[in-house]
């Protein structure tokens, strides 16, 4: 950043970049208070979902088993039941020959996750598919803990990860380099600067160096806002049902949702799901086998799932078969092999057959987006992830240091940068706002707020003027 640190409250012989680059910093700087710890918050939360779902899964079905002679999936269901009295809703094949299948049994204390031995029959782990790590993690990253989609939790997130967009766009004019600059000095930080300039110069290289990451995230992250993804963006990029010639049912994909984590793509979350009862569908089983798991996991096989596939039994009288097999749950580090397929609970058709190239043009880019987004695609994923998110706790702490150190004496002030009596505004900047706010409305909205503030409000009360500048 340009060095203008001197004289902060002498405006007279400012150039018209620099009332400029005050004006900008300021808006960075009020930006920052709001949206700072939403972002510690949002890169620690993300940090253990990581962790517990790519890295050691709380359920168990990345542990190791000895393969052999695999007992038959009824077999298999069997001694799941006798080992945890209940309900079977769930079978999730094994990833590979050396894991274990999963199973979710409803139970009377509520649902719990089995993790079996495929070979032996053997339960190796189990534990209730509620109140784990990443529940409690996707829950605080998402909804505060609130456990709502849409309540005001919701919206205070939107408007920290609207506001983050601001952020990155301010901090990248600020960061650009200006007089006799090159651009090593953007990207390459001072380390043998002391105090307040070794921070100023790792903030920028690290900020630098993360800004359209860290835009990617926060935009993937609101495509399930209540307000830009939920009635936006997301309402119209769902999968039309009416492709499938099935009836509908009441019930959408999201009720298939049964904690906090997400689990169905985000492109049929809103799309009903078809009802059994009818006629219709492609007929894959023999006339007259019977459906049940054992026949419906040979028919997933039968058209084409391999490895990891989900199977959920129907919800009820009206409920389908469904055979899943995503990035979003893990079953696959490719997006772009996503399917979801349904079956008539009571012929064994098949009334849906939706791939990834079935989505819409967003849908897609969804489902990409989020596949990166929560560091499913590899290994290396992960560790961008991971390397991501301490940047992220880095560039918030560092902006908190650099405060610290040049913050006034005077106590009741909060020292921030000041406001030109007369601000210059740029074309380019002004339409980066207006592109901005036409996009993401919440964050058109908060910009409104936060001019009338600092324009407004501060000016018509002196005192709380003195206090935030």
């Amino acid at each position: 950043m340009v060095t203008i640190d001197a004289g902060l409250d002498a405006q007279a012989g400012q150039s018209r970049i620099q009332r400029l680059y005050f004006a900008v910093w300021r808006w960075h700087f009020y930006a920052g208070l709001y949206v700072i710890p939403f972002l510690l918050m949002l890169a620690s939360s993300g940090l253990i979902i990581l962790w517990v779902t790519a890295i050691a899964p709380e359920f168990g079905d990345r542990m190791a088993v000895t393969p052999g002679t695999a007992l038959t999936v009824t077999e298999q269901e069997a001694a799941v039941v006798a080992a945890v009295p209940g309900t079977v809703d769930k079978y999730v094949a094994p990833i590979d020959a050396e894991k274990p299948a999963l199973f979710r049994v409803q139970t009377k204390a509520g649902a719990v996750m089995v993790a079996l031995d495929p070979y032996t029959g053997a339960v190796v782990h189990q534990r209730p598919e509620a109140g784990t790590w990443n529940d409690w993690a996707t829950n605080l990253h998402g909804k505060l803990l609130t456990g709502t989609d849409q309540g005001w939790a919701d919206y205070l997130v939107e408007t920290a990860a609207s506001l983050g967009m601001l952020m990155v766009f301010s901090g990248l004019w600020l960061a650009w380099p200006r007089g006799d600059e090159g651009f090593s000095a953007m990207f390459v930080p001072k380390l043998a600067a002391k105090g307040r300039a070794f921070w100023k110069s790792t903030h920028r290289a690290v900020g630098s160096w993360i800004a359209l990451v860290l835009f990617f995230f926060l935009l993937s992250g609101l495509a399930w806002a209540g307000i830009w993804g939920g009635r936006l963006v997301q309402a119209w990029s769902s999968f039309p049902a009416e492709k499938w010639g099935a009836p509908l049912s009441d019930a959408t994909h999201a009720d298939m949702n049964h904690t906090h984590v997400k689990e169905v793509p985000w492109t049929l979350e809103l799309t009903p799901l078809p009802a059994s009862g009818s006629t219709v569908g492609v007929e894959i089983l023999p006339p007259g086998t019977p459906v049940v798991l054992e026949t419906v996991v040979a028919l997933a096989r039968a058209i084409g799932f391999e490895g990891r596939v989900q199977v959920t039994k129907p919800a009820d009288e009206t409920g389908v078969w469904t055979l899943s097999r995503d990035s979003m749950s893990y079953d696959s580090a490719n997006p772009m092999d996503d399917r979801t397929v349904h079956v008539d609970q009571y012929t064994g058709k098949v009334l849906a057959d939706v791939r990834f190239a079935d989505y819409p043009a967003l849908g897609k880019a969804m489902a990409v987006g989020v596949a990166l987004h929560e560091g499913q695609t590899g290994l290396w994923n992960i560790v961008a992830n991971f390397a991501f998110c301490l940047a992220v706790i880095f560039l918030c702490l560092g902006s908190l240091v650099m405060w610290w150190v040049r913050r006034p004496a005077k106590v009741g002030r909060l020292a921030a940068p000041p406001l030109p009596a007369d601000v210059p505004m740029s074309g380019w900047v002004l339409l980066a706002l207006i592109v901005l706010s036409l996009a993401v409305p919440v964050l058109g909205i908060t910009l409104v707020v936060l001019l009338a503030l600092d324009l407004i409000v501060l000016r018509a009360l002196p005192p709380l003027k003195r206090l935030l500048s």
